[in-house]
């Protein structure tokens, strides 16, 4: 860990993160007890805030930095598929077109299921990286391109996502 004026950066075995912190935030490494103090200059509602979550922030990258991090996501839906070429994540979830998605700095990507086989067994990759924040971000645009549809379940989730599906229309007029 090293700490130059309002510049915080963790090294560890995965990556290094680095975090600026707020003004009215200060920040201290009890080297003799491993412990990192923060502490705010007054008691206003911000001040508190930016307390609650640069704590929050350092204890996420020192987390990432030891364990890192994993989405793990799924695919349902008659011949949709996923692959890694290099750098791009390629998603065939019914467009015309197959979905690039180029993979950030720092993330690793591994498809463990490339294919559907009908609607029961979905196709599964897992997002990991060190940046609590980044892996987040990469996972949720890549459901927001083909979220979940209500009816049939098909589209991109997270892997321990519940779909509520709905009644179809010849059920719900009867």
């Amino acid at each position: 860990m090293e700490l130059k004026g309002k510049h915080l950066t963790i090294s560890g075995s995965k990556e290094t993160l680095s975090l600026d912190i707020a003004h009215s935030i200060e920040v201290a490494y009890n080297a003799g007890n491993s412990e990192i103090v923060i502490t705010r200059s007054g008691d206003e509602r911000q001040e508190r805030a930016m307390h609650g979550t640069t704590r929050a922030l350092i204890a996420n990258m020192l987390n990432g930095v030891v364990k890192g991090y994993k989405k793990d996501m799924a695919i349902y839906g008659t011949g949709y598929n996923a692959k890694v070429q290099g750098e791009e994540l390629i998603l065939q979830v019914g467009f015309a077109r197959p979905v690039h998605f180029s993979i950030p700095k720092g993330i690793k990507v591994d498809v463990t299921t490339p294919n559907t086989r009908g609607n029961d067994v979905p196709a599964l990759f897992s997002i990991t990286g060190s940046d609590k924040c980044v892996v987040g971000n990469f996972a949720a645009t890549i459901r927001a391109k083909k979220p979940p549809e209500p009816y049939k379940g098909k589209g991109i989730r997270y892997a321990n996502e519940v779909v509520k599906k709905k009644v179809g229309k010849a059920f719900g007029s009867a």
